[in-house]
């Protein structure tokens, strides 16, 4: 249990990106490494600053990035304010808790109406009301119903959010990021872009996750209620950080994170679509054709949803309640389109229904369930 810690010392760094990373290399024990700080928790690192680095994923062989971690610079770290006013915390109990601004504290506090659905004040024990569904009631048009795409691998993000771009310009896309993979908001490169290039209009954090671009919630139901109800996202694409916790057993793996975001945007009554994990070059069979990650999820799903699937490809044995689509993608567009073409150390060229399947959940949030 006790964490891998080495102290060391920084010679070289980098500007710090959008999201809030810092690439730096250290010498730890006369050898140079390459670390990461996430400076929006430790703060920047200059040349000759004194830090302390977690070396553990690296000295594992870990998918972590091939960086060690800084723990917590001991020159210019042990000054920090925190955020004015904040008192929930996140990473709790652990030695890097720190307080945050939930955008839940902003709901229920007030009596108002934003497109037809009541926020109710609190009641007599202080706990506010909770108004379902949150995208529409029975007067408002079934176009205008939230749509929360619920996915399973952060390779996944970009190819979705970019083909509802290309089939309606102009939704309201954001992303809100899970437990299940990285936790830093500031790790993945590609929402930086995706933010960018307009294909998401912002970014929350949701549970363990942290650092969002524009905002943190406590829970993933929480963030969907806020992001839909106050930020007016038309689509929610819900799914964990870079990186995946990971087994070979059927539920000790982070992409079971899907089933418990599913189920919560369902609970506020929004259209759920499934994205389908699937893999023609994946080694491990487990993975092939429709991924167990997706099986799984779909089987342990308590109410119906759309999994949508790429034309031509996979038919699936067992539809049960769910639907399964098919759906006919843009692949060479997607791959002249700059934005990430790699999984899991294969390209798109290595391994296009990956991405197909991506491309489909997509094309399912743009035009309805």
């Amino acid at each position: 249990m006790r964490l891998v810690l080495r102290r060391g010392t920084v010679v070289e760094v980098q500007e710090v990106t959008d999201g809030g990373e810092q690439q730096i290399v250290v010498v730890v024990d006369q050898a140079r490494r390459p670390a990461v700080a996430d400076v929006g928790l430790v703060g920047r690192c200059e040349p000759g600053d004194d830090v302390v680095v977690n070396v553990q994923a690296v000295e594992l062989a870990l998918g972590s990035g091939g960086a060690d971690l800084v723990h917590v610079n001991l020159t210019r770290g042990l000054r920090g304010t925190g955020v004015p006013g904040a008192h929930v915390m996140k990473l709790n109990y652990s030695s890097l808790q720190h307080a945050v601004l939930p955008v839940e504290e902003d709901l229920g506090e007030q009596d108002r109406d934003d497109g037809g659905v009541r926020y109710a004040p609190p009641d007599a024990s202080g706990a506010a009301s909770v108004a379902v569904p949150v995208g529409g009631d029975p007067g408002r048009p079934r176009a205008h119903t939230a749509r929360v795409g619920v996915f399973g691998l952060h390779g996944q993000l970009a190819p979705i959010a970019w083909a509802v771009g290309q089939a309606v310009p102009g939704l309201r896309v954001g992303y809100l990021q899970t437990a299940g993979g990285a936790l830093p908001g500031s790790h993945s490169r590609v929402v930086s872009e995706l933010l960018d290039r307009g294909l998401l209009v912002a970014h929350l954090t949701a549970g363990p996750a942290y650092g969002g671009r524009d905002g943190e919630t406590i829970t993933t139901i929480g963030g969907i209620d806020d992001a839909v109800r106050r930020l007016g996202w038309d689509v929610v694409l819900c799914g964990p950080g870079p990186g995946i916790l990971g087994s070979a057993s059927r539920l000790g793996h982070g992409g079971m994170a899907a089933l418990d975001s599913a189920h919560a945007a369902l609970a506020l009554g929004c259209d759920v679509v499934l994205c389908a994990r699937m893999s023609a070059g994946d080694t491990r069979e487990r993975h092939r054709g429709l991924s167990h990650h997706t099986q799984t999820v779909a089987d342990l799903l308590l109410a119906s949803v759309t999994i949508p699937l790429p034309a031509d490809t996979w038919t699936p044995e067992r539809a049960g309640r769910h639907a399964w689509p098919s759906l006919a993608v843009d692949v060479p567009g997607y791959a002249t389109s700059g934005l990430p073409t790699r999984t899991m150390g294969r390209t798109l060229h290595e391994d296009p229904i990956f991405f197909a399947a991506a491309l489909a959940c997509g094309g399912q949030l743009a035009n309805g369930r």
